[in-house]
């Protein structure tokens, strides 16, 4: 079955960065776009950021535009989230889940932004 398995989560300072990881099994990756979510407490999921299945972007959120990079390596079946510039509001549990419109089915990697 399906498995995503995030990563790389943490504390980090406003203006640090953080980079994510999805490793992905269960399926053939580079046949699938990927994308992120994110869930911040107390609100509903937000769409971060998705990739089509040959690396190009198919979008990131107005909030992390300039400051995220998504990108994947279909060799490892591994889905990264570079983030710079990480503000307070970053502040979420975050998913990766297979297709554009897939839901998340891991754990998540906790991202916490904070002085």
């Amino acid at each position: 079955q399906v498995q995503l398995v995030e990563s790389g989560g943490g504390l980090a300072q406003p203006g640090g960065s953080l980079r994510l990881s999805c490793a992905a099994s269960g399926f053939t990756f580079s046949n699938y776009a990927m994308k992120w979510v994110r869930q911040a407490p107390g609100k509903g999921l937000e769409r971060v950021s998705g990739i089509y299945s040959d690396g190009s972007l198919a979008y990131y959120a107005d909030s992390v535009k300039g400051r995220f990079t998504i990108s994947r390596d279909n060799a490892k079946n591994t889905l990264y989230l570079q983030m710079d510039n990480l503000k307070p509001e970053d502040t979420a549990l975050y998913y990766c889940a297979k297709g554009l419109g897939g839901s998340p089915v891991g754990q998540g990697t906790q991202v916490t932004v904070s002085s």
